[in-house]
C-alpha cells in the first residue's frame, strides 16, 4: 500500500507541475519579445491546487502517515534549482515532446550554470540542455554558445548538457586554462572539476583561429584551475609537426604563485666543457616573498650558485635580494695554465613606500663583491658594468621628531670599491644627528625682520667608523685592524638681512669640535736613520672655528630689437646677472702642531720636523696657516623673446640661449704670494627643443710659469702672454633624436635590461650597451606578452631613436697642450617592422684611434615566441648569445639557447 501511494503521489505531482508550467506559457509566442520566465516546481504547492478525484485531505493524511513510518527517503524535486530563461524572438514549449525551445539571444541560468547561445533546447524528460549557434542571412555561424559554470568558461560550437548528472559533451570548444587556451573538437565534461579531451590543442597564442604554435594533446585530463595532465604530446608550428615532444606532460594551472622546478639550459664551452646552467627550484614562499635557487655545473669542475628573492607589501615596502657565487676553473690541474678563481656578488635593493611612515624611512642599495665579477662572470653579458670601475652600496635609516626645534637622526652604512685598484672604503656605521634651526631673538608670531631677529643656530653631530681595506682582505679579521672612528660636532651661527633694499647680506660663524680615539706620535730613530710613526690609542680632541660673510644681488637687463611698426623675429634678449662677494677668515691653530728633532749619528741636531698628531683623523686636521680670502662670483642667464610660428599666439615665445654662464675666483688677502686663484668658468645650454644638451667649462690661471713649469709670482700678461693662461677645458654634449615621440629616445632597447644596468652600478641608458642576465632570462622575467596593434601597410612608419654623447678634455697646466681624452659614444635602435627591432651601442676614441666596446642587438617578436641575438664582435669581451623561446611564463622552458662567451680573464 505504501508503494502504490508513493506512485500515485509522484504521478499526481508531475502532472500538476506540467499543467502549471504549460498554463504559464501562452503558446506559441512567435514574433514577440519574451520576458524572463521562472520555473519553480514545488510539490507541496501542486498538491494543494490538484483537481484529482481523490480527496486532497485524505492524500495529505495518507502521505503524512506513510512518511512517518516509511524508511525509504523521499526523492528529490524534479528540478533542484530555479530555472531562469530568456529569448529575443520566441520561446516555445512542446507538450508532446516535453521540450522548451528558445531562439535568438537565448539564455539559461540553472544553479551555477549559465548558457548563452543563438538556439537552446531543453528536454525535461531526458534532463538535457542542447545549445548551438544560428546561421544569419549571410550564411555565417553566429551566437555560438558560451557555457559558464563557476569560474570555468567554455566557448564551443555546440554543447549538450545533462542537468541531472552534470555531464556534458562539448563540440569544438575553446577553454582558457591559466595563461593558455585548450582547443578541442570533442570534450567530455565528467563533473564540475574534471574534463577529458582527445586530439586537443594547447596554446598561448593570441590568434586562436590560426595559432602560430600549439602542443597537440592526444589524450588529456583537465582539472580547471589546477592542472592539465596529458599523454603523448608534441609541438606543432603552424600545423606542421615537430619532433619536439614528451611521452607525457603536466601543466600546472593556478592563479597563485606556485613552487616548481626550473629546467636548466645545456651547452658547451671550449674552456670548461659541457654544462648545465641556471637550473634549480622556485619557492613561492608566500604572497609577499619568493625565492629562486639556481645552479651551474661544468664538466671541468667549475660550478656556480645563485639565490634571488623578491618581496613586496603594498603601501609598506618592496625590494629584491640576490647573491651569486662562482668557482671558475680553467685548463686541467697539473698544467702550467691551470687557474682556479672564485668570485661573488651581493645585491640588495629596498625602498619604503612614502605612505608607510612619514617620520621614519629605511632604504638600501647594495652592490658589493669581487672586483672582477662583471669581467669574468659566466652567467651574464654585461658590457655596461664591465666598464664601470666603481661599486657602491648604502644602507640607511632616518627618523624625524617633530616639534620646535625639530630633531633628526640617521644611521648609514656605506661601501665604495674600485675594481681597478681593488681598494675598498667602508663606513660601519655613520651616525648623523641634528637639531633644527633655532631663532632665539625672533618673535613667536609674525615674520622675522632685521639682523637680530634672523640670528639662528643649529647643532650637528656626525659619528663615523671608517674602514679602508682591499679586495683580498674583505670580511677578514685584518680589515678591522686599521679602522678609524671619531665624532664631529658643528654649531653654525648665521644671520641675514637686506642692505640698501637691493642687496642680500649674510654673516656667520661656525664652531667645530672633533673627537678621535687614535692619534700619532713621530720621532727620529738615529740608529735606523729614519722617521718612526707610532699609533697612540686614547681619546683626544681639537677645536676650530671660522667666520664668513657674503653679499649678492640680482640685476636684470633687457635689450629690445623690435621698433615701432616693425615685426622682427627676435624681439628682445633678457640678461639676468647675479654677482656676489664673499669674505672668509680661517684662523691658524698651530697649538695642535708638534716637532721632533732629527739627530745624526754624531749626535748633532740637523733640523726640526713639524707634524700634527691628528694627521690620520677621519675628519681632517686643524689648519696651520691663517687665511683671509675674498671670493668673487658671477652667474648669468640669457633668454630671448622670438616671434611664435603659431599665428594665433598673442605673446612672444621664450627661448633659452644659455641656462647658465658662471665665473668664480678668489683673492687671498693674507697670502704672501700667488694671491689670486685660477678663474673657473662653467656654462651650459639646451637646444633643439631640449634634445641637445651642451655643457662646457674652463680653468684660466692669471700667473705665468717658469722654465720648470711651476707657477711664479708674475702675471702671465707681464710675461708676454695673454691676460689668462688656459690650463684646462672640457666640453660635453648629448643629443637624443627620435621619431617615436617625446622621451622615447631616452629609452633603450629593453627596459628590463636597463634595470639590470642600474642594479649593477652601470648607466641608465644603453650608450655602453645593455646587459643580458641569463639567470633572469631563465626565470622568464623579460617577457612581453602584450598584444600590439599592427600598423597599416600603406602608412607604415619606421620608429627609430639615436643617442649621441660627445666628450673632449684639454690639459695645459704644465704646457703639455694636449687633448687628454676625446671620444664619441652612440647608441640607437630601429624598429624595421612591427616585429623586427635592431639596436647597437658603440663609440670611437679619437685620441687612441679605436672603437670602444661595441654591442649589436637583434630582436624578433614571433607572436607567441621571442627571439633575440646579441653580439659583441670584437675586443676583449668578444661573445654572442642567441635565444628563442615562448613568452608565456608557464612554457618558458620550451626554448633554445646558444652562446659563445668571452675567454676567461683572470
Amino acid at each position: 500500500m505504501r508503494t502504490n501511494n508513493f506512485k500515485i503521489l509522484f504521478t499526481l505531482s508531475f502532472t500538476v507541475f506540467i499543467n502549471t508550467f504549460s498554463f504559464a506559457q501562452d503558446i506559441p509566442r512567435q514574433g514577440r519579445k519574451i520576458d524572463r520566465k521562472v520555473i519553480e516546481p514545488v510539490f507541496r504547492d501542486t498538491l494543494v491546487v490538484s483537481k484529482d478525484s481523490l480527496n486532497a485531505k485524505e492524500i495529505s493524511k495518507k502521505t503524512q502517515d506513510s512518511t512517518i513510518t516509511d524508511s525509504i527517503k523521499p526523492k528529490k524535486d524534479f528540478l533542484e534549482h530555479r530555472v531562469n530563461y530568456h529569448a529575443e524572438d520566441y520561446s516555445k514549449f512542446n507538450h508532446k515532446e516535453h521540450k522548451l525551445y528558445l531562439y535568438n539571444q537565448a539564455k539559461i541560468v540553472y544553479g551555477d550554470m549559465n548558457i548563452t547561445a543563438g538556439d537552446i533546447t531543453i528536454d525535461y524528460v531526458k534532463n538535457t540542455v542542447y545549445a548551438k549557434g544560428i546561421t544569419d542571412s549571410l550564411g555565417d555561424y553566429t551566437q555560438k554558445p558560451v557555457f559558464t559554470q563557476g569560474s570555468n568558461v567554455v566557448e564551443p560550437d555546440s554543447i549538450l548538457f545533462n542537468t541531472k548528472s552534470k555531464k556534458a559533451l562539448i563540440y569544438n570548444s575553446k577553454t582558457e586554462q591559466g595563461e593558455g587556451t585548450v582547443i578541442s573538437k570533442i570534450t567530455k565534461k565528467e563533473n564540475d572539476s574534471v574534463y577529458f579531451v582527445k586530439d586537443a590543442k594547447y596554446t598561448t597564442a593570441q590568434d586562436l583561429e590560426d595559432p602560430d604554435y600549439y602542443i597537440k594533446l592526444r589524450k588529456a585530463k583537465i582539472v580547471p584551475g589546477k592542472k592539465i595532465v596529458t599523454g603523448l604530446a608534441n609541438i606543432f608550428i603552424y600545423d606542421v609537426p615537430t619532433p619536439v615532444g614528451l611521452p607525457f606532460g603536466f601543466f600546472p594551472q593556478s592563479d597563485k604563485q606556485t613552487s616548481g622546478v626550473i629546467i636548466p639550459t645545456f651547452g658547451e664551452q671550449n674552456d670548461r666543457g659541457y654544462f648545465l646552467q641556471n637550473g634549480g627550484y622556485y619557492f613561492a614562499i608566500s604572497d609577499y616573498i619568493d625565492l629562486t635557487v639556481l645552479g651551474d655545473y661544468y664538466t671541468n669542475g667549475s660550478y656556480a650558485l645563485r639565490m634571488e628573492s623578491s618581496y613586496a607589501k603594498r603601501y609598506r615596502y618592496r625590494g629584491n635580494f640576490g647573491f651569486r657565487y662562482e668557482n671558475l676553473i680553467i685548463s686541467e690541474r697539473g698544467f702550467p695554465d691551470y687557474a682556479n678563481s672564485t668570485i661573488y656578488n651581493l645585491r640588495w635593493s629596498h625602498s619604503q613606500d612614502s605612505k608607510a611612515n612619514p617620520s621614519s624611512r629605511f632604504s638600501a642599495s647594495v652592490n658589493l663583491g669581487s672586483s672582477q665579477y662583471y669581467q669574468i662572470s659566466n652567467n651574464q653579458v654585461n658590457v655596461s658594468n664591465r666598464l664601470n670601475n666603481t661599486l657602491s652600496s648604502s644602507i640607511s635609516y632616518s627618523k624625524t621628531f617633530q616639534g620646535e626645534p625639530q630633531v633628526n637622526y640617521s644611521v648609514t652604512a656605506t661601501h665604495t670599491q674600485n675594481s681597478q685598484t681593488e681598494k675598498i672604503n667602508m663606513t660601519l656605521p655613520t651616525f648623523q644627528g641634528s637639531i633644527g634651526r633655532m631663532y632665539p631673538f625672533a618673535s613667536k608670531s609674525g615674520s622675522k625682520k632685521g639682523i637680530i631677529q634672523n640670528i639662528n643656530l643649529q647643532y650637528n653631530l656626525r659619528a663615523e667608523n671608517r674602514i679602508e681595506t682591499t679586495d683580498s682582505l674583505f670580511f677578514k679579521k685584518e680589515m678591522f685592524d686599521e679602522a678609524r672612528a671619531g665624532f664631529q660636532h658643528t654649531v653654525p651661527l648665521t644671520t641675514n638681512f637686506k642692505l640698501f633694499k637691493h642687496f642680500s647680506f649674510s654673516a656667520g660663524t661656525s664652531y667645530n669640535e672633533v673627537w678621535t680615539f687614535k692619534t700619532i706620535n713621530k720621532y727620529y730613530d738615529p740608529i735606523e736613520e729614519e722617521e718612526v710613526v707610532e699609533t697612540v690609542n686614547g681619546f683626544d680632541s681639537f677645536r676650530t672655528y671660522n667666520f664668513s660673510t657674503s653679499m649678492g644681488t640680482t640685476v636684470y637687463g633687457m635689450f629690445n630689437f623690435e621698433k615701432e611698426g616693425q615685426d622682427r623675429k627676435i624681439k628682445a634678449i633678457r640678461h639676468v646677472m647675479r654677482p656676489s662677494v664673499s669674505y672668509n677668515i680661517n684662523p691658524d691653530f698651530d697649538q695642535y702642531y708638534d716637532t721632533y728633532e732629527v739627530v745624526d749619528a754624531d749626535g748633532n741636531t740637523s733640523a726640526d720636523v713639524e707634524y700634527n698628531r691628528f694627521e690620520n683623523s677621519i675628519f681632517g686636521q686643524p689648519n696651520k696657516t691663517f687665511s683671509s680670502a675674498v671670493g668673487l662670483s658671477l652667474s648669468n642667464n640669457f633668454e630671448a623673446k622670438v616671434r611664435d610660428k603659431d599665428s594665433t599666439a598673442t605673446e612672444a615665445k621664450k627661448v633659452v640661449l644659455l641656462n647658465n654662464l658662471n665665473f668664480s675666483t678668489s683673492y687671498n688677502v693674507a697670502g704672501d704670494s700667488l694671491k689670486w686663484s685660477p678663474l673657473r668658468m662653467t656654462g651650459g645650454t639646451q637646444l633643439f627643443k631640449n634634445q641637445l644638451s651642451i655643457n662646457f667649462g674652463a680653468t684660466m690661471d692669471p700667473y705665468a710659469l717658469d722654465n720648470n713649469n711651476k707657477r711664479i709670482e708674475k702675471f702671465n700678461i707681464e710675461n708676454g702672454g695673454s691676460l689668462f693662461r688656459l690650463t684646462s677645458g672640457n666640453l660635453t654634449a648629448s643629443w637624443s633624436l627620435s621619431n617615436k615621440g617625446k622621451g622615447a629616445a631616452e629609452k633603450g632597447l629593453n627596459d628590463k635590461n636597463l634595470e639590470e644596468n642600474l642594479r649593477g652600478g652601470g648607466r641608465d641608458d644603453d650608450l655602453f650597451g645593455v646587459s643580458e642576465d641569463f639567470a633572469t632570462q631563465q626565470k622568464g622575467e623579460v617577457d612581453d606578452n602584450k598584444e600590439k596593434e599592427p600598423e597599416a601597410f600603406y602608412h607604415h612608419k619606421i620608429p627609430w631613436s639615436l643617442r649621441l654623447a660627445y666628450a673632449v678634455n684639454y690639459s695645459n697646466a704644465q704646457r703639455q697642450n694636449e687633448i687628454s681624452s676625446h671620444s664619441l659614444m652612440f647608441s640607437g635602435d630601429i624598429q624595421l617592422t612591427d616585429k623586427w627591432t635592431i639596436g647597437a651601442s658603440s663609440g670611437y676614441d679619437f685620441k687612441n684611434l679605436g672603437f670602444t666596446p661595441t654591442q649589436l642587438r637583434f630582436e624578433r617578436d614571433l607572436l607567441s615566441w621571442r627571439m633575440n641575438f646579441s653580439w659583441t664582435p670584437f675586443g676583449d669581451y668578444k661573445s654572442w648569445n642567441f635565444f628563442i623561446g615562448i613568452k608565456s611564463s608557464i612554457l618558458k622552458d620550451l626554448k633554445y639557447e646558444k652562446r659563445r662567451q668571452q675567454d676567461l680573464r683572470l
